[in-house]
């Protein structure tokens, strides 16, 4: 997969599962029972053209941009023997520039404001997919249709070697990871050798070292004509605009072979095996897996429902035991993960320390013989019916991106020949009875399942047989029944840039108060019948060490908020909240607390009446602090074993110095002792100073309006008083940077990669130049084609990505470089970042004018679609209130960008980095990386533990 930069992954918050499961189901009230369910649904219209490229147009007029997704019907299972790793390898040289384009292909795309952008490959297909400002769709067209018809002549060796030391990067990356060798080992033992899904999608390296450039050029020609592809555009475009502009772009490219798809070939298994690995962990995972029917067919709909029943959602069975009553994991799922020729239904634990796994085996196990035997409730089903729904329609708010609307046309289209059959499968999911979930969960899950146990131990290295000469490619005649049309488009005059972009559109914001005070925003959108709640209070991580509280007080004490709350106990809770289709949680940040509510719009007052529970009557119930205790302790030891969250864990403390209201590992779960120090007294204590509507702002934004919201929120909210004086906001220390560079070292035995960071304080949020700055930083790590990227990723090729970014804060806020990167060029890379750091902070190598009109282009014509989700709407207005924005900053915001100039960006650099006072962590192999680092001599090096405490030399 093209993974772009993604600043959330970063933000890791605590990884554990804290989920829970109910002891009872509730029944709706009169009041929900009687209200109307909303429809949904994705209507589209559809043509092909004679070339054999179908085409999906779905029309969405919320925002004025529209979504691009192709899909092609080519994956791994379309790899010969030999050869594995070619349709993922193929997705990223077209990532590369094409005969007309030469260059990387995000620059148009990075010019004209597009986002959502990126491609995936997976055992089935390879996609990619962007969403445009409407404006823009010539550009998007040209580019896609360049790539389709025009890309071989840009496919040369150079090429072809630098996109292959990137995908070698990426597999080292995912390897590197704790329990990364697990899908491999999974998919090895679920088929059997020649089964199309026997071997992983990224493919072996040997195979990846013996692609030629001709395998390359007859892999293309195979696969990647229009008649194998299919197009959808969603948004602000009609079929007849689409037809037009299509035809104009693709008409031209002949068709090329139709390929055979392999037979459906479930491989359902005849008995159930199991094998035990050993990795670096820090707790055993059992993973146990059953091959089962594949996508598009009843069974494989309605298995999704057996999953959420047996494991994945808070009410399920396993969940209740495994995790409540017998406490015996820290996290369960059952999930089922749909392909072409047959699917998988996995189960998958985490099994807390000291437990022995074949005693929670024995509880899987047995809790389906029960399902199997003994069948499920018409409460149960009707709860998981719900759920199911509820995502559904939440999906579709999202025109493009992964997992959007053109993805379900697409894949739809793709899989069956029917764009539609999401409406067989919502069909599947309602009719289902459990008779029939009952007789489903026997048929496919009783035997052939095979269990893959990894536990703490040293890890070795998979085995990869060597590459051997594939059987000559079978390519068949192109079918006389298609043809093309005459182009009329001049490809040498490049690609089409528009000479208009849409206008900025915000939701205007409304605002109310409640009779206790509360302040109250509203956004209206009523694209989906949902709203967005989101109650923004101050505390935050700055509220622990500044209040003497133990570290990860805050975070601890806002995750509990729906682990029981007024009348219900923690499974009650979440058994009424999926009863309502509703999403409720909280949580802690750096300078504050907020705590969330997703309704659907014909169950919003109850759903109010549950959030107003959870914020004022939380039970903080022994038993439950206890448990969630324990794998929270659990979710820390992740973070640790994880190279990127160890080093974010202390990376903050080395930042702003022990003691700091910030000195906090970035996921805010504090340590492994000052949680296991925590008591209900200080969670209560917590609760009582900060989950208050004293100074407080509710956001709202969704399918509603202020004249019905407020007298709900009356109703629900009105009475809440906060007890006692709120304290007094926390004061934020400022913090001197080092007098020198300094470097850490974190081992991490047998990695494969070194994952390096580079940090340094720089001024607030509020900062009257922090927009200058962010500009500035998006030339420098922010995006795909920023310097630090193009050098250690598409020049050096040591890297699948090199990024930096700066989270928000009220007091000074971390500015981050990152880059994982081969374990033998941890030294090269290190100085290749420390160089262009440097270069770029001290004026040696300024923001040009160039690359300034570029990222200006972007911010500014990338905001149209920027606000295309409530979540997003959400986000901002929450930023407005976090750090005291005016009502149109969004807008105050474009402006000042499209001002800004080189000059301006250079000077805020300069005064802001300072390159001598980096704080470098490098968590990788001490064996290979120490020796060539201390070499580099770029300051004081210092190897420390997990939980940054130094390392004698000893």
């Amino acid at each position: 997969m093209t993974v772009l930069l993604n600043k959330g992954v970063l933000a890791l918050a605590l990884s554990t599962a804290l989920v829970a499961t109910p002891l009872a189901l509730h029944p709706a009230s009169a009041q929900q029972a009687s209200a109307p369910a909303a429809t949904v649904d994705i209507p589209y219209e559809e043509f092909t053209l004679p070339n054999g490229l179908r085409v999906v147009v779905h029309t969405d007029r919320k925002a004025p941009i529209v979504a691009v997704n192709i899909w092609y019907h080519v994956g791994s299972k379309d790899e010969p023997k030999g050869r594995t790793g070619f349709a993922h390898l193929f997705e990223h040289l077209m990532f590369n520039g094409s005969e007309n384009h030469r260059g990387e292909y995000f620059e148009p795309f990075e010019l004209v404001g597009a986002t959502d952008q990126n491609g995936t490959t997976n055992t089935d297909r390879t996609n990619y997919f962007q969403n445009v400002p409407t404006t823009a769709l010539d550009t998007a067209l040209w580019m896609e249709s360049d790539r389709m018809g025009h890309m071989l002549g840009a496919v040369d060796q150079k090429t072809l070697d630098e996109q292959r030391g990137v995908v070698q990067n990426e597999k080292r990356q995912s390897e590197n990871q704790p329990y990364g060798q697990a899908w491999t080992k999974l998919m090895a033992a679920l088929y059997p050798e020649g089964h199309p899904y026997h071997h992983g999608v990224i493919g072996s390296m040997a195979d990846l070292d013996a692609a030629s450039l001709e395998d390359v050029h007859q892999w293309f020609r195979a696969w990647y004509g229009p008649n194998n592809a299919v197009l959808v555009l969603a948004g602000d475009i009609d079929v007849e605009t689409a037809r037009e502009k299509v035809t104009k772009y693709f008409g031209d490219i002949p068709a090329g072979p139709d390929m055979a798809q392999p037979e459906v070939d479930v491989a359902k298994r005849p008995a159930d095996t199991r094998e035990v690995m050993e990795d670096r962990v820090p707790q055993a995972r059992i993973y146990r897996a059953w091959n089962v029917a594949q996508t598009g067919t009843v069974d494989s709909d309605r298995l999704q429902l057996v999953a959420n029943i047996l494991g994945s959602s808070r009410t399920s069975r396993l969940e209740r035991r495994l995790v409540h009553e017998e406490q015996l994991v820290d996290f369960i799922s059952a999930f089922q993960s749909d392909s072409q020729l047959g699917s998988n239904f996995i189960v998958m634990a985490n099994v807390k320390a000291g437990v022995e796994p074949e005693r929670v085996e024995a509880i899987i196990e047995e809790e389906l013989q029960r399902l199997i035997t003994g069948g499920l409730t018409d409460e149960e089903l009707e709860q998981s019916k719900t759920v199911f729904r509820s995502g559904f329609i939440r999906g579709l708010e999202r025109i493009g991106g992964f997992g959007g609307k053109a993805d379900a046309l697409a894949r739809c289209e793709i899989y069956t020949g029917n764009p539609g059959c999401f409406r067989e499968r919502m069909q599947n999911i309602a009719t289902a009875t459990p008779a029939d979930l009952q007789a489903l969960a026997g048929k496919w899950l009783d035997e052939g399942s095979h269990t893959l146990v990894i536990v703490p131990g040293e890890r070795t290295p998979l085995p990869e047989e060597p590459a051997v000469d594939p059987e000559p490619l079978a390519i068949p005649e192109v079918d006389p029944q298609y043809s093309t049309v005459p182009s009329t488009v001049d490809r040498s005059a490049g690609v089409p840039l528009p000479e208009s972009f849409p206008e900025l559109v915000f939701p205007d914001l409304q605002r109310a108060t409640l009779s206790n005070g509360l302040q109250v925003i509203l956004a209206e959108r009523h694209t989906v019948p949902v709203v967005q709640f989101n109650l923004l209070m101050d505390g935050g991580y700055k509220a622990d060490a500044a209040g003497g509280r133990e570290l990860g007080t805050s975070s601890f004490a806002m995750g509990m908020l729906d682990d029981g709350a007024g009348e219900y106990d923690a499974l009650g809770f979440a058994a009424r909240a999926e009863s309502l289709g509703a999403s409720l949680s909280a949580g802690a940040s750096l300078d504050g607390g907020s705590a969330s509510l997703s309704a659907l719009k014909d169950q919003l007052d109850p759903s109010l009446e549950l959030f107003s529970q959870m914020l004022r009557e939380p039970r903080f119930e022994q038993s439950e602090i206890d448990r969630v205790r324990a794998s929270w302790i659990a979710g820390i030891q992740q973070e640790k074993a994880n190279p990127n969250s160890a080093a974010l864990r202390v990376l903050p403390p080395l930042l702003y110095g022990e003691g700091h209201a910030y000195a906090m590992p970035f996921s805010g779960s504090g340590t492994e002792e000052s949680i296991a120090a925590l008591t209900r007294e200080d969670l209560v204590d917590y609760h009582r100073d900060w989950v208050r509507p004293e100074g407080a702002t509710l956001v709202v934004v969704g399918d509603t309006t202020l004249d019905e919201l407020v007298p709900m929120l009356e109703r629900h909210l009105g009475d809440w008083r906060g007890e006692g004086e709120a304290p007094a906001p926390v004061e934020v220390e400022p913090v001197a940077l080092p007098e020198g560079p300094r470097v850490f070292l974190i081992d991490q035995p047998g990695a494969v990669q070194a994952n390096i960071f580079a940090g340094q304080l720089v001024p607030s949020t509020r900062s009257p130049d922090a927009t200058e700055f962010e500009l500035a930083n998006t030339i420098l790590g922010g995006q795909f084609s920023s310097r630090l990227n193009m050098n250690l990723r598409e020049d050096k090729h040591w890297a699948y990505g090199a990024y930096s970014f700066a989270s928000g804060a009220v007091g000074q806020r971390p500015w981050i470089a990152f880059s994982p990167v081969q374990i033998d060029r941890t030294a090269d890379a290190l100085g290749e970042l420390q160089r262009e750091i440097s270069e770029f902070a001290t004026g040696v190598a300024p923001p040009t004018v160039e690359e300034t009109e570029k990222v200006r282009a972007t911010e500014i014509r990338s905001l149209p679609g920027a606000y295309e989700t409530s979540r997003s709407v959400a986000s901002t207005i929450a930023g407005i209130v976090r750090y005291d924005r005016p009502d149109d900053y969004v807008f105050q915001r474009r402006d000042e960008i499209a001002g800004l100039t080189a000059q301006q960006l250079d000077a805020v650099v300069q005064r802001t980095l300072d390159p001598s006072a980096l704080t470098w962590v490098v968590v990788g192999d001490l064996g290979e990386i120490e020796v060539p680092v201390r070499e580099l001599q770029l300051g004081e090096v210092q190897v420390l533990d997990a939980d940054g405490r130094p390392v004698s030399a000893d």
